[in-house]
């Protein structure tokens, strides 16, 4: 088992059902030392406002031996690479997430998904993206992974896409798992969240790195300093009440 999620939402995000109190509760149960309360976008119609976002900074860092990173998962709004988080959203933020919504981003052809989701890459404000294994939003495979290995951004393996959301996923993200591991770049779990009782669940995300014997040196979520430091090395602030996690 990892230790580190990092894909969650919480009632912010009106589709889901726990709160961070609850997270808290069943990291320490579960084990899970460090994870990211990402919730969606603006953009998407049950978000936050954004000033959620902006106000994560009152939350404490560690409670009850938990750590607690700040984050959201932001909407891919265009072939340009924007997101619907910038300025002060931020400034705030310890992880961006970003990923295709329909919603937001209705799909349209692989080239047009292939081209907005290497832009966003590009764009340097994104350290994650979501569930790009998405059947409903083709994409050029070894084009993304080749890209993310470029601008050393996480592709996502979610759990959630193999059990609840995003049926049909199971074979993009084989394919993914393996051309990223062939680009040199990096993965990253999450269980997607949306009720604490499957935070850290990666067991069918788990069969898929196993299948093509993804290297676990570039997985996120082995330990919290690994995932520290990457977000480290691309541009965070060093957080000293996480140092013990």
């Amino acid at each position: 088992m990892y230790p580190v999620d990092l894909h969650m939402h919480t009632v912010a995000s009106t589709h889901a059902y726990s709160n961070l109190h609850d997270y808290i509760a069943a990291a320490k149960q579960k084990g899970i030392r460090l994870f990211a309360i990402t919730d969606h976008g603006p953009d998407m119609a049950d978000a936050p406002h954004h000033w959620h976002f902006i106000n994560m900074r009152i939350w404490p860092r560690v409670v009850d031996g938990v750590g607690i990173l700040r984050g959201i998962e932001a909407n891919i709004k265009n072939t340009a690479g924007e997101i619907d988080c910038t300025g002060p959203m931020l400034d705030s933020l310890d992880l961006i997430v970003a990923g295709f919504h329909e919603p937001v981003f209705p799909p349209q052809d692989q080239a047009t998904h292939t081209e907005a989701m290497i832009a966003t890459m590009a764009s340097g404000n994104v350290h994650i993206i979501s569930h790009p294994g998405n059947p409903k939003f083709p994409v050029d495979i070894p084009a993304i992974a080749a890209a993310a290995a470029k601008y050393d951004v996480a592709l996502e393996i979610n759990n959630s896409s193999f059990i609840h959301s995003r049926k049909g996923s199971g074979p993009n993200c084989r394919a993914i798992a393996a051309a990223v591991r062939d680009a040199g770049g990096r993965v990253a779990l999450g269980s997607d969240s949306h009720t604490a009782f499957t935070l850290g669940d990666f067991d069918e995300a788990l069969k898929v790195l196993r299948e093509v014997d993804f290297p676990e040196d570039r997985i996120l979520n082995v330990s919290p300093r690994r995932l520290l430091g990457f977000l480290e090395s691309r541009g965070m602030t060093p957080i000293p009440e996480l140092n013990d996690i």
